[in-house]
């Protein structure tokens, strides 16, 4: 760990090939396998990649802070890989379950519109950083998938649609506080 420190500090960029860039690169090869997975209704085995997933998507970051590596390419795949996974985890629970169109559409709509709200700041040299609303969101919406995945007794339907509506509604508030939050900060 001193080492990757030390470089960092030295101004020296570290190498693309580390750890939480594989995890990332792993969690974009393995979208496809949880996607037939879902598509096929073998829930359990989806749920259990779709958390493997998720893990990894915790993993990677914190080990990139930790350890100094912190890349371009982590920086521009990591939310790719956040993004794809989410998208076709909800496409997936459309076609195969019973998670409303809606929800999906609103969903979809909030995180590409936002990405590319955020890519077209960063093109001018201003910065959206992430917010704590942002990662409320993605629990959210990681739990709300997580219970669709899961073959849950017909009683736990009602709760799981209201878990996936809260996670719908705080996408909604965080995309408009981003805007918010954005607009000010870029002003001064």
């Amino acid at each position: 760990m001193e080492d990757a420190t030390k470089n960092t500090e030295a101004g020296e960029k570290p190498s693309n090939f580390n750890l939480p860039n594989v995890l990332t690169s792993m969690r974009i090869l393995f979208i496809p396998v949880f996607a037939w997975l879902a598509l096929t209704q073998q829930w359990w085995w989806a749920f259990g990649v779709f958390v493997a997933l998720m893990i990894t998507d915790k993993l990677d970051g914190d080990i990139a802070r930790a350890r100094g590596l912190v890349t371009d390419f982590g920086k521009i795949a990591d939310p790719i890989a956040d993004k794809a996974l989410m998208i076709t985890a909800l496409i997936s629970l459309n076609i195969a379950s019973t998670l409303p169109w809606w929800m999906t559409i609103v969903i979809v709509i909030r995180e590409l519109g936002i990405t590319f709200w955020r890519m077209a700041l960063l093109r001018q040299g201003k910065v959206v950083p992430a917010s704590k609303g942002g990662k409320i969101k993605t629990t959210l919406q990681a739990v709300g998938v997580g219970m669709y995945l899961c073959p849950l007794p017909d009683w736990m339907d009602i709760p799981t649609y209201l878990v996936m509506l809260l996670a719908v509604v705080v996408t909604v508030v965080t995309g408009v506080q981003y805007l918010i939050d954005g607009q000010r900060a870029n002003r001064k």
